[in-house]
């Protein structure tokens, strides 16, 4: 882990901003970079670094706001943020944050834009057993390896922490074709519908059918990549028909999986 000076942004249209340097593609052009080292309680104003940085909130909730788009963080969805991308952070009170950051010229990050990372166990240990390091290695080639591991397209997916609500999370984990309903699933679970939909919904953010969703989605993205045809896919992870499969996969993604594929062809070509 690194300390490294913050570069913040400034509009060069302020004559007390100073001298203008040059822009990073990632900058508005009305903007200009000065060296400034700064942060507040409650988060960072618009800034830009010039290493990659893989943001994590161990404990409460960080909003990064970048390139026109807001990402909510939690103790289980971390950021990776390329260097040069200008970006603003709001901190929860009790937010307490891992950063890791990682030299740009030394490392290539498989993103151009910030990038949701769904926290696995390993990686948790992995981050909060380095903040109790006496001496970590910065720039360690395993940890950015370790950090980098989850698919590279997979939606964000916060994880629910009361006991039920984590038991069905775990198991539509394991089984993302898991077919019963939130109903089914609190009956099973000796408690009732409406607590479980509640606690889907305070701690992911989202509705129970729209969590499984997206979990159904990211499992597809590596059966996709491993050549299964889109029916199978969509049979294998839960979908009812390939058609409500492809619905779905264009909503979150932009592009239908038969795109997606091509899409990957094309990169390794």
């Amino acid at each position: 882990m690194t300390t490294s000076t913050l570069r913040g942004v400034r509009d060069t249209a302020d004559p007390a901003a100073g001298p203008a340097v040059p822009e990073s593609p990632a900058v508005p052009a009305q903007a200009a970079l000065m060296d400034d080292d700064f942060i507040a309680a409650g988060g960072h104003p618009p800034h830009v670094h010039d290493f990659h940085q893989f943001l994590y909130p161990a404990l409460g909730r960080i909003t990064v706001s970048a390139l026109g788009q807001d990402h909510e963080l939690s103790s289980s969805v971390a950021l990776w943020i390329p260097a040069g991308v200008v970006h603003s952070a709001r901190f929860s009170p009790d937010a307490v944050i891992v950063v890791e950051t990682f030299d740009a010229d030394r490392f290539t990050l498989h993103c151009a834009r910030p990038a949701p990372v769904n926290v696995t166990d390993a990686q948790r240990l992995l981050l909060l057993g380095r903040t109790r390091a006496s001496e970590a290695d910065c720039d360690d080639p395993a940890v950015f390896a370790a950090l980098s591991a989850g698919h590279p397209d997979s939606l964000p997916l916060p994880q629910p922490v009361t006991p039920a609500a984590a038991a069905v999370a775990g198991a539509l984990t394991r089984t993302p074709g898991d077919p019963r309903t939130a109903t089914e699933w609190a009956a099973a679970l000796h408690t009732s519908s409406t607590s479980l939909r509640r606690a889907f919904r305070a701690e992911t953010g989202m509705a129970f059918s729209e969590w499984r969703t997206r979990l159904r989605l990211n499992h597809s993205l590596a059966l996709l990549d491993q050549g299964q045809l889109v029916g199978a896919v969509a049979a294998r992870v839960g979908f009812v028909s390939t058609n409500g499969y492809i619905l779905a996969f264009r909503r979150h993604f932009g592009r239908t999986p038969g795109a997606y594929v091509r899409e990957g062809h094309e990169r390794s070509a």
